[in-house]
């Protein structure tokens, strides 16, 4: 899974500065700077483990003296008192980066637990979950990372990269067939072109406008399931709004090819990871 180090690094180097400040007055007054130490990042609950790049990054930032062994890689699932890490080096350090490489693996492990729920449950079908742009500022590349490593899938990931015409750009453009042509005008003809809907006058519309993709926005199932046999495979048919674990099933069995889940990143539990001190020299 392909991520611009540099952007990641950016992302680092903010949490790190945000924490650090201008020192860690409690590390170093108390620890001496010669000192060694082996720890080990273990977690407290089942779960599927995500962001073990990202903790490694950290320390890796912080001391090119620190040893960082995964025992663990990110999509696999773990149990509870699971090691996910060795970590050895200047005591110093590894206190030092101890929160943000957890504050930010605990997140991306939420994230990849919840989606490899749901796409267990959508295994049976064709049926795929993607995530939406309902992420935390900043740590987009992360959490849609995160995403993947639990078996999901991407939506776009800014305005930049796809044409998705929702229901505020239709009351702009004045309906779905001016917004649709419009983009099929202005819009790089290798982009696909989405519109969101919220009944089957909006499918029937889109649909004979040529969307690629229809999303049908708060629907209850028995009319997506009328919209599904509307557009009769000549779109990609989206459901979003309102799903849950328990809905994706009856949503999948309906026949749509993707369910978007904003909870996956937007309202995520975080996983519960520690790192512990073991051995001290020095």
């Amino acid at each position: 899974m392909h991520l611009n180090l540099k952007l990641v690094d950016d992302i680092l180097g903010a949490a790190l500065k945000e924490d650090i400040g201008t020192g860690d007055i409690t590390t170093f007054s108390t620890i001496p700077l010669s000192t060694e130490a082996a720890a080990l990042i273990h977690v407290k609950e089942e779960g599927v483990v995500s962001g073990i790049f990202v903790a490694k990054r950290v320390f890796e930032l912080l001391s090119s003296d620190i040893k960082f062994k995964a025992l663990k890689q990110d999509g696999d699932k773990v149990g509870k008192r699971d090691v996910v890490a060795e970590i050895t080096g200047p005591a110093r350090e590894i206190l030092i980066g101890e929160r943000t490489a957890l504050n930010i693996m605990q997140r991306m492990s939420g994230i990849a637990t919840r989606t490899s729920r749901i796409a267990d449950i959508l295994a049976p079908y064709k049926t795929k979950v993607v995530d939406t742009r309902k992420t935390t500022p900043g740590l987009r590349i992360l959490e849609k990372y995160a995403v993947r490593t639990g078996g999901g899938h991407n939506h776009r990931f800014g305005l930049y990269d796809g044409v998705l015409i929702k229901d505020n750009h239709i009351k702009v453009a004045g309906g779905i067939t001016k917004a649709v042509n419009s983009a099929r005008q202005k819009a790089p003809h290798t982009l696909k072109i989405e519109v969101e809907v919220e009944n089957l006058q909006g499918v029937r519309e889109a649909l004979n406008a040529g969307a690629d993709i229809i999303m049908l926005d708060n629907m209850d199932v028995e009319t997506v399931k009328e919209a599904v046999k509307v557009i009769n495979g000549q779109a990609l048919v989206e459901v979003s709004g309102g799903v849950t674990e328990e809905k994706v099933g009856v949503l999948a069995e309906a026949g749509v090819d993707l369910i978007s889940v904003g909870a996956l990143t937007h309202s995520v539990k975080a996983l519960d990871i520690s790192l512990d001190i073991g051995h001290i020299k020095g």
